[in-house]
């Protein structure tokens, strides 16, 4: 009876230890944790609640690198990984639109082909990195991957287009770095980079004009 009693009394010992560790541990995560989000700024909340629908895009596109293998325009390339049935990612670059490029009989708009060169120039063939943004969709409607594309020398192809003024800081849609690009922009038109050397007001793409009616008046 006596060794009963030690054994059971062992037991709860051990089980009390137990549960005070298992009460550290979690302490100390939970300690952890609020650094973390302290030091982020509230960013490691933001993307565990954002990407938790969306793990599966996150861990095989975000921050790696894959060969640009197809230019279709200066801001939609083609990535040499599979996606689905596909046997490459499509990417429309996030936080801008180029204009288009000739699309059967309807002409190619004002410094369309241009885009497109200067993105096949610096882009096709290399190895690049997708970087995801913790704003908005993961996909568009067409199917997709929204994307900042960093190239080789560690610059963001999307901020090249803007600042060299191959393209516009897409006001449509909100982005991680919506206020940067729009400066980019106004940077490359006081520059008159690219296509703000020549541009008439009714090259301007519709929704541009909308957004900002303002640009008007400093276009022919």
């Amino acid at each position: 009876m006596g060794r009963r009693k030690r054994n059971i009394g062992v037991r709860r010992a051990m089980s009390r230890r137990r549960r005070n560790l298992l009460a550290v541990v979690v302490i100390v995560l939970l300690a952890l944790l609020g650094m973390m989000d302290r030091r982020f700024g509230g960013g490691l909340r933001q993307s565990i609640s954002h990407w938790g629908g969306d793990w599966d895009e996150y861990s095989k596109y975000h921050n790696r690198s894959f060969p640009v293998v197809h230019v279709v325009d200066g801001d939609t390339l083609d990535l040499g990984i599979p996606d689905g049935t596909h046997p490459t990612t499509r990417v429309r670059l996030l936080g801008i639109d180029t204009p288009e490029k000739r699309i059967g009989d309807t002409p190619a708009a004002y410094y369309g082909p241009e885009a497109t060169e200067y993105t096949t120039g610096i882009a096709l063939g290399r190895e690049v990195t997708v970087l995801l943004d913790t704003i908005g969709d993961v996909r568009d409607k067409y199917g997709r991957l929204l994307a900042y594309i960093r190239l080789p020398d560690g610059s963001i192809l999307s901020e090249q287009l803007i600042g060299n003024g191959y393209g516009y800081a897409d006001l449509r849609f909100r982005h991680s770095h919506f206020d940067a690009y729009v400066a980019l922009q106004q940077r490359a038109m006081d520059s008159k980079a690219g296509l703000w050397s020549k541009v008439r007001r009714d090259q301007l793409p519709p929704w541009l004009q909308r957004e900002r009616p303002d640009l008007l008046k400093k276009v022919r």
